[in-house]
């Protein structure tokens, strides 16, 4: 009997970390191939883990609310189908059975030696999210992760599918037919660490007169974002405020038509989203994010719009490839992420792979703010409550005082890779663009 690890798995670019919420299996449980194990979160979204094999739970090393980095092992699964897969051809001597005291641990790894081996399909280090099929297949198939890398997948968001690697497996083995090699066993020796001392935390009295609420899981979450943000890239904030009176004028006059088209409400947001669209093919290098001393641009333009919860959190739906729509598009599927955000029906894939944040902070009455990054972004844009205000008007006949439609907008960017010309123009730029919105424009 072989044991197989279980591991946490990687749910996005940003995401270091999950919260086990809990564990749908026990030790002594069958458990079928990509059937759910445990319920994790982090704070985007929330998911199941499933088996990457047919076996039984041995073990499992955390508890509900553990916090659990990617890549650690969780849990340990046994199953006779990769002990007889891997070992079919190992003949045991008569002293390997006399002293089998422990079961053998198929380790998992890497090697360019022609010795026998068998291939890591660990996607800890990869920014490529695999399925637990996807990886069982690899590992039989002797695919490592570097091969697996350079399969083109047809899923969302480029994503391998079963359909994708059995695909390149066949053709594959049309070409060349490659050898199977085998694995022994090794034993693992696993060492007992020490206990742990408990630190306790001194007693702290606050009287009768308040009332102590204790964080939830997302908030938790979120609040260690937002640290590891603030403590990540130094901020800056640049304003300007923008006449959007055409905006709302088009909005009033269209809303009615533009639903009984299309079946859906027209918002402001769509037309902040193209927008900024715009302003970053102007100015690319907006939409990057940093690696060590490496400055990554994204080709893609994906918009996250921060979106409040009805719990009072919050959490971002990304927009992919916003240039490809056009106003009616990015209404459609900025209401549909909106909707399944505020029924917690996001599925992984909606919050993953996010290059520009929005948030509206007008939405609740407030005129600015200063919001924090959206690691591993390196900028995010605020837009304030639409005011009435006077406001001077060039006109032909000259300067006049009129009451307009006034906005006002910050970004607030990573200082290591934008500085103040590229930050300003960039938030000019998109401010240009909402204040030269075509009030004739059809949709």
């Amino acid at each position: 009997m072989a044991k197989i690890e279980l591991i946490m798995p990687k749910m996005g670019e940003s995401i270091m970390e999950a919260t086990i919420l809990g564990w749908l299996k026990q030790p002594g449980d069958a458990v079928e191939m990509d059937e759910p194990i445990l319920e994790i979160a982090t704070d985007k979204v929330d998911s199941e883990v499933p088996s990457p094999v047919d076996g039984v739970i041995q073990e499992i090393f955390f508890e509900v609310d553990d916090v659990v980095e990617v890549g650690k092992v969780i849990a340990i699964i046994s199953t006779e189908a990769i002990a007889e897969s891997t070992v079919s051809d190992n003949k045991p001597t008569p002293e390997a059975v006399k002293d089998n005291a422990a079961e053998p641990v198929v380790s998992v790894t890497e090697s360019n030696d022609s010795s026998d081996s068998i291939v890591d399909i660990s996607t800890a280090d990869s920014d490529r999210f695999y399925s637990p099929l996807v990886r069982s297949i690899a590992q039989k198939e002797g695919i490592s992760i570097t091969e697996l890398e350079t399969i083109s997948g047809s899923g969302n968001n480029d994503r391998v599918t079963k359909d994708d690697i059995m695909t390149y497996i066949n053709d594959r083995q049309n070409v060349v037919e490659a050898p199977v090699k085998v694995v022994k066993p090794q034993i693992e020796v696993k060492k007992v660490a020490a206990p742990k001392v408990q630190q306790v935390k001194p007693a702290v009295s606050y009287g009768s007169d308040v009332e102590i609420i204790q964080m939830d899981r997302m908030r938790k979450l979120i609040a260690a974002h937002m640290v590891r943000s603030v403590q990540t890239a130094p901020h800056v904030t640049s304003f300007v405020e923008a006449d959007v009176t055409n905006i709302v004028n088009w909005r009033n006059a269209n809303k009615k038509a533009f639903q009984e088209r299309y079946g859906e409400k027209i918002t402001f947001t769509p037309i902040f989203v193209e927008a900024v669209t715009k302003g970053i093919q102007d100015f690319p290098l907006i939409n990057v994010s940093v690696d060590g001393d490496t400055i990554i641009r994204k080709k893609n333009i994906n918009i996250g719009v921060a979106t409040a919860l009805p719990s009072g959190n919050l959490i971002v739906p990304v927009v992919k490839n916003a240039d490809h729509y056009n106003l009616a598009g990015l209404a459609k599927q900025l209401n549909n992420l909106i909707s399944l955000a505020r029924t917690n029906k996001l599925k992984p894939a909606d919050v993953q792979d996010g290059t520009f944040t929005l948030t509206n902070v007008g939405t609740f009455g407030n005129l600015s703010g200063t919001p924090i990054i959206n690691q591993p972004q390196v900028a995010i844009l605020s837009v304030g409550a639409i005011i009435k205000k006077p406001a001077v008007v060039e006109t032909k006949y000259g300067d006049v005082i009129a009451i307009r439609q006034m906005m006002m907008m910050s970004l607030s960017y990573d200082h290591r890779v934008v500085d103040g010309f590229l930050g300003g123009s960039f938030l000019r730029r998109v401010a240009d663009y909402l204040e030269e919105f075509d009030v004739n424009q059809d949709f």
